[in-house]
């Protein structure tokens, strides 16, 4: 349910089906450390989306701020939080931001054909 609101605060923002495809790589990759708990998993689930938009798109900085703002709306969380979250999950992925094809494909497929 967490993917398929990270999947809808995207598509309200205009972001493409790849950024979101990288976007639930990155919270895959915390699942996997294991790094998520009920406390913080929604601000993992907006930090990734915010991280994957940032990296793979040119946004505006009106753009990032309305992604945050639907962030925030829809996660129910303060936008303080979610900045300071945001360097926390870029360390726990080790500033790995770019990711091979391979890992994103799949969700990028599955995304493209859903819609």
């Amino acid at each position: 349910s967490l993917k398929r609101e990270m999947r809808n605060v995207s598509e309200e923002c205009n972001l493409e089906p790849v950024t979101v495809s990288m976007a639930y790589v990155y919270f895959e990759k915390l699942v996997l450390q294991g790094k998520l708990n009920k406390q913080n998993r929604k601000l993992c689930a907006g930090a990734c989306v915010l991280l994957a938009a940032k990296i793979s798109s040119d946004l505006r900085k009106h753009e990032v701020k309305h992604l945050i703002d639907k962030l925030e709306e829809r996660f129910r969380f303060n936008r303080r939080d979610l900045i300071a979250f945001e360097f926390t999950v870029l360390v726990a992925l080790e500033l790995a931001l770019y990711l091979p094809e391979n890992q994103v494909l799949p969700h990028y497929r599955r995304l493209t054909q859903q819609s």
